[in-house]
């Protein structure tokens, strides 16, 4: 336990100074409104965003399968679905990373990962990575929670998941849950922005 901890703080570390993750500052902000996107789930269906044009939001979550962070965020991005699908706001989870650079992020480690943990939410392939740039995703895991204003979709929060990636007991701080209850009750979020922590994306042709 205590090398682990000692490896996730020594990349933590690196998560911040790698420049992979500085590409989230040309995407979307807070209140911008989202384009639709169409990609490919691990059932090989094809899911877009407008497909939840009934939610009342969603929460994306770009995502990977090699990355510690990710791992260890795993279980509450479920819980995170099962707390707020059914009260609109599913969580739509998108993996941008190169299967190139990391094996474990291949479609077909996708479908075996999404099946062995029983995902409730789709888990997309964004091969070409370029909803991630869209976006402006520069780390796995980053949240967009999105919520629905009339025809469209606008960002309400991006950041962090929560305040404590290392360890869930130890989280006091749960952005992405405080952000979609207050959106779920009428009220404004309060924290928007918070800078994510996390292994950052490798573009491709970079």
């Amino acid at each position: 336990m205590v090398l682990f901890l000692a490896s996730f703080g020594r990349l933590a570390q690196a998560s911040v100074g790698e420049e992979g993750g500085n590409q989230g500052q040309s995407g979307y902000q807070v209140g911008d409104a989202v384009s639709n996107f169409r990609l490919k789930n691990t059932d090989g269906n094809m899911v877009s965003l407008s497909d939840f044009a009934s939610s009342k939001g969603v929460i994306v979550v770009f995502t990977s399968n090699h990355c510690p962070f990710a791992k260890a965020y795993e279980d509450r991005i479920i819980a995170l679905n099962n707390k707020f699908a059914g009260q609109g706001y599913p969580v739509i989870a998108i993996n941008p990373s190169d299967p190139g650079t990391h094996q474990d992020d291949t479609f077909e480690k996708m479908k075996e990962r999404s099946t062995a943990k029983n995902y409730g939410y789709p888990y997309l392939v964004d091969d070409m990575q370029q909803v991630a740039r869209k976006f402006g995703a520069g780390r796995t895991p980053q949240v967009f929670v999105l919520q629905k204003n009339g025809a469209q979709f606008a960002v309400r929060y991006m950041g962090m998941i929560d305040d404590n990636p290392q360890d869930a007991a130890g989280v006091t701080k749960l952005y992405v849950d405080e952000a979609v209850t207050n959106l779920v009750g009428g009220k404004p979020v309060v924290t928007t922005v918070t800078k994510p922590v996390g292994c950052a994306i490798k573009w491709k042709n970079q």
